[in-house]
């Protein structure tokens, strides 16, 4: 109920405030050229890179090389689940020479 009446109360402001401010609204509300949304995307983007901590490269051999292992545990870890499957489906078909 409060914020009915906080609105309600906000709109009777604004409506005191003449049509000055229902202007400035709707141009507020207007989309931006589709270039100048660009250009404000990618001057944030560089912001944002800007705050990015990158990592040193000791940090980043070190992920690497921790990926690589990940990967070739996988892979056993399938190679293996498939030659496992392989064969029951062999022993259950009998053809098992």
């Amino acid at each position: 109920m409060a914020k009915k009446q906080k609105n309600v109360a906000n709109t009777t402001v604004s409506a005191k405030s003449g049509s000055k401010t229902v202007k400035n609204q709707s141009k507020k509300n207007k989309k931006k050229n589709i270039f100048r949304r660009m250009a404000n995307y990618f001057r944030e983007l560089k912001n944002e890179l800007k705050k990015v901590v990158w990592p040193d490269k000791k940090k980043t051999f070190q992920g690497t090389i921790v990926v690589m292992v990940t990967i070739i545990i996988v892979l056993i870890f399938v190679v293996l689940a498939d030659l496992l499957f392989q064969f029951l489906l062999k022993l259950l078909l009998g053809q098992l020479s």
